[in-house]
């Protein structure tokens, strides 16, 4: 079932109606059942497989706790070889899903290099959705009950909404168990009458509708277009493909996020921010300090950490930078496009930790004034060009492609394509250009108030009357309604982040 759905329009205000009025001791039970039956709107098999990830995950944090009221070495081997156990049962099963095809291809590739005959295989798993963001969940539960950063969940139905919640359950923002875990734990004692935060969980609910359906939706007509005809188009149309899919990647997962927030919000949720005005960074570092947070801030804690950080010397600190951005390149997905993806933000990064003194002391030399607004600028634009580079790898179907469409645009400029109408029909009409572009400068100036004024979307009016809010509201409901929903044949366009 998808946001942007008549079968959600229909779904979750029946949830809310019934979430509201219930027993307080029933909500859990009834946002579980909720939860699964969101999930099965897909495919009614996924179910048995998140129930299984649940259930493994669950006795495995109960079985860990309870080995740690133990002393002994044999009872701490005990122990991590339970944590072990719950690892290797997820990652397995999400390799066999998500990847088992791809190392059958890359294996055939190396046997027919090396003259032996290839494998036969024969399977053909369908990618069940969601399932790299509930399994990090629930990995890094029982990672938080070894290190005891939190007691284990005894109550299995408890256990199966954290893992499951439907609002963020197929794209994130995949949560800790210190957060989330917390909340339905405590879900009876949630004040649900409280006007002040529905009305602000419909307006984020309401913003990411506007940034899914009437710009993400919109700039995909583009950048498919182009990315698909890339070998027709000169440098113009192929710089505003890679722009549009920078645009459309952003706001398509920050819309799911947001409307995942605003609709827990309602329900009297907190789910963690995933995304902070991220192409206004300075640095590639910073860029990944604001792009999808929670799934960088899990793989600080239970992978950089854990292989050393930067606790044993600049190379095993290189080592251990590569290695996840080469790890969360696949993490996206089972194609080389996203590991090249990956290690282009890795070395990125090295390179600006490399280089970072020697800037330093270049920019004292030339008296150059660090905190001058140029010099701000000249940097966001350098990172969003470094952005720019990778994200032809990201969305290319393979690496030769994206290095054609690369070399392209170096090697076929057009500037001619700036004075005429040619960018205005890469394909949309020019008033649905029109409509794109003005709906992206209302979405930048909402992150520049938030990037300057720390003020969200939903804070906007505060102070303001009961007429004000009810106009902004009005506005996203009308906007969305006249001019969402674009596409060919205006279906609903899937969120991009549901194949990964």
């Amino acid at each position: 079932m998808q946001f942007n759905s008549l079968h959600f329009l229909i779904f979750f205000p029946v949830v809310l109606l019934v979430y509201f009025f219930i027993p307080k001791k029933m909500r859990y039970i009834w946002l579980l059942a909720a939860s699964y039956y969101f999930y099965m709107g897909w495919n009614a098999k996924y179910a048995i497989l998140i129930a299984f990830s649940t259930v493994v995950t669950y006795l495995c944090g109960i079985l860990i706790e309870q080995i740690g009221f133990e002393e002994g070495k044999a009872w701490l081997r005990l122990k991590r070889f339970t944590l072990f156990l719950g690892i290797s049962v997820n990652l397995a099963i999400l390799f066999l899903f998500k990847y088992l095809d791809f190392a059958f291809e890359n294996l055939n590739s190396l046997l027919e290099a090396l003259g032996f005959s290839q494998i036969d295989k024969s399977f053909d798993l369908l990618l069940p959705v969601g399932i790299s963001f509930y399994t990090f969940q629930a990995l890094g539960y029982v990672i938080d009950v070894y290190r005891k950063n939190i007691s284990a969940e005894y109550n299995l139905f408890k256990y199966a909404l954290f893992v499951s919640f439907f609002p963020q359950l197929v794209a994130g923002p995949i949560e800790r168990s210190g957060n989330l875990l917390t909340q339905v734990q405590n879900v009876h004692k949630i004040n649900l009458w409280n006007y002040e935060r529905i009305v602000k969980g419909f307006m984020v609910m309401m913003w990411g509708f506007f940034l899914k359906v009437v710009i993400a939706d919109r700039a995909a007509v583009v950048v498919n277009e182009v990315f698909d005809n890339y070998y027709n188009y000169g440098s113009v149309e192929l710089i505003t493909g890679v722009v549009f899919f920078a645009v459309q990647i952003y706001c398509d997962f920050a819309s799911y996020s947001t409307i995942a927030i605003g609709a827990a919000n309602i329900m009297g949720f907190t789910l963690m921010d995933n995304f902070d005005t991220p192409y206004f960074a300075m640095s590639i570092k910073e860029f990944w300090r604001r792009w999808h947070i929670s799934l960088t801030t899990w793989f600080r804690d239970y992978l950089y950490i854990p292989l050393g950080g930067n606790r044993k010397g600049k190379f095993r600190k290189y080592l251990n930078t590569m290695t996840v951005f080469l790890v969360s390149g696949l993490w996206h997905g089972a194609n080389w496009t996203y590991v090249v993806w990956g290690g282009l933000h890795g070395a990125y990064q090295i390179i600006g930790d490399l280089t970072k003194k020697p800037k330093e002391q270049l920019c004292k030399k030339l008296n150059v004034k660090t905190g001058a607004f140029s010099f701000k600028a000249v940097k966001v634009a350098v990172t969003f060009f470094l952005t720019l580079i990778a994200w032809i790898f990201f969305r290319a179907d393979t690496i030769s492609i994206a290095g054609g469409y690369l070399a392209r645009i170096f090697t076929h400029p057009d500037l001619w394509a700036l004075t005429d109408s040619t960018i205005y029909n890469i394909g949309l009409k020019q008033q649905e250009m029109n409509i794109l572009l003005i709906s992206i400068f209302i979405m930048l100036l909402v992150d520049i108030l938030k990037y300057k004024k720390n003020i969200r979307f939903e804070n906007i009016a505060d102070n303001q009357n009961f007429w004000v809010r009810g106009a902004i509201i009005f506005a996203l409901i009308f906007t969305v309604v006249i001019f969402g929903a674009y596409g060919y044949s205006f279906d609903a366009q899937q969120f991009i982040y549901f194949q990964f």
